[in-house]
């Protein structure tokens, strides 16, 4: 696992974005671990979120491409601190993105906020976390209404790795459906590997009592591989 990826996962806790204990999630489902990336509210947290971000859209899909849409409303920070982060560390302008839930018809009009998409323009698209893919179902075809746009693919903070509305992951049916690459910075196997057992600041985050419950959760509601 590369530096980056451990730095964040540690990151994630520290911030308290990332919880282990007994959630009921909106799904129904019962789960042992909870993640909310608004919890990330202050300048020098979501700084660091942006870096990441960068650092994982740069590994996946390079800087070949032109505008970082952040789905309304999360999406908004995440693609601004990003762009920002991608011209410190890459030297790279990269424009954000996002869209209106409401569509304005006076003074700035249209769907979208920050840059206009255009037609020939590549897009990567930037959200938290995507568990059933809903999203996408209002984003997808907001950009590709605009015309002749490629979308290289979506990055998220944290693959949760289970099951979407089929066998398959999510990030998998969001990937079949549309036809682009999913990637996350890292994956729930990344940080159980990473944290089991792990002494930090709070102590033993995942201990044995909730490497069992993951392995619980996984064994019912665990994507296909």
């Amino acid at each position: 696992m590369t530096e980056y990826k451990q730095e964040f996962i540690e990151f994630m806790v520290e911030q308290n974005v990332l919880k282990f204990g007994d959630f009921t999630l909106k799904s129904g489902r019962r789960s042992p671990f909870f993640m909310n990336a608004g919890a990330y509210v202050t300048g020098e947290a979501l700084q660091k979120l942006g870096e990441y971000y960068a650092k994982a859209i740069h590994e996946a899909y390079g800087d070949d491409f032109d505008v970082l849409f952040g789905p309304a409303y999360k999406g908004i920070p995440l693609s601004v601190a990003t762009v920002m982060a991608y011209k410190r560390l890459y030297d790279k302008n990269i424009s954000y993105s996002s869209n209106r839930k409401e569509i304005k018809d006076h003074g700035d009009v249209g769907i979208f906020l920050g840059s206009v998409i255009k037609p020939g323009d590549r897009v990567v698209i930037i959200e938290d976390v995507t568990t059933s893919g809903r999203s996408m179902e209002e984003t997808v075809p907001i950009i590709r209404a605009v015309g002749d746009v490629n979308i290289l693919g979506l990055m998220v903070s944290l693959d949760r790795m289970e099951k979407g509305k089929s066998d398959e992951s999510a990030l998998k049916e969001i990937s079949k459906l549309y036809g682009f690459a999913t990637n996350a910075i890292v994956n729930m196997a990344e940080v159980t590997e990473y944290l089991y057992g792990r002494k930090t600041g709070n102590g033993v985050i995942i201990d044995d009592d909730i490497k069992a419950r993951i392995d619980a959760y996984y064994a019912e509601y665990g994507a296909n591989a």
